[in-house]
């Protein structure tokens, strides 16, 4: 399950063992208005066509495979460059959630924020815009403020041990001083998916495979 808004083709670098491993690529929804996080994963779960699979979610992906793992059986879940619990948000999203500050935030202004850096950004922010721009899926403002509401509200007070958690040390979004227990990339970022690819081209054979990994 790729990030918020992205498509799988965030993965599309992750090339492991076709005879050990097959790849099935989950999509974002349009959610329905007001729609609970426990209804849209019910509606993500109808896309698994497999018995007991294994469950790999990137940021809010990491969120959404953890609560499809409270709903059907797995043999592993994996996170990458995500949180287990609301206790491993950084402070500014705490306060962003007490604040209500998500009522606020213009999603609708993405797009134009997108062209006006194009527009007049330096280079290394063009070349990120344009690396969003290249796996954003989705940029409808209904699912963006569906999105950005239930990160900040997702409430999961204990950190489920059974989880694999991959994480970077120079994430940007959920700082590593926060996370508790997860295997740690050096100079890994937020987008370690798409940068590290051959990190996880070695690793994920491994740590997909054994019970426990060092």
């Amino acid at each position: 399950m790729p990030g918020m808004g992205a498509s799988s083709r965030i993965f599309e670098k992750i090339d492991l063992p076709k005879d050990q491993f097959e790849f099935h690529y989950l999509e974002w929804l349009i959610p329905y208005s007001n729609e609970t996080l426990s209804n849209y994963t019910t509606r993500i779960q109808e896309e698994i066509k497999h018995e007991n699979p294994v469950l790999i979610g990137v940021s809010f992906g990491g969120i959404i495979v953890q609560e499809l793992a409270k709903k059907i059986s797995t043999k592993k879940t994996i996170i990458i460059s995500s949180v287990r619990s609301h206790t491993e948000f950084p402070k500014r999203m705490k306060w962003a959630q007490k604040l209500l500050l998500y009522k606020f935030f213009p999603t609708r202004w993405v797009n134009q924020i997108e062209t006006i850096l194009k527009k007049h950004g330096n280079e290394k922010a063009k070349r990120r815009i344009d690396l969003y721009s290249n796996y954003m899926s989705i940029r409808d403002s209904s699912y963006l403020d569906w999105a950005f509401k239930n990160i900040l509200n997702w409430k999961e007070p204990h950190p489920n041990p059974n989880v694999i958690h991959i994480h970077g040390d120079k994430d940007e979004v959920f700082p590593i001083q926060y996370i508790k227990n997860a295997i740690v990339i050096k100079g890994g970022t937020h987008a370690m998916i798409l940068m590290r690819y051959r990190w996880f081209n070695k690793h994920l054979p491994t740590i997909i495979s054994n019970k426990n990994y060092e």
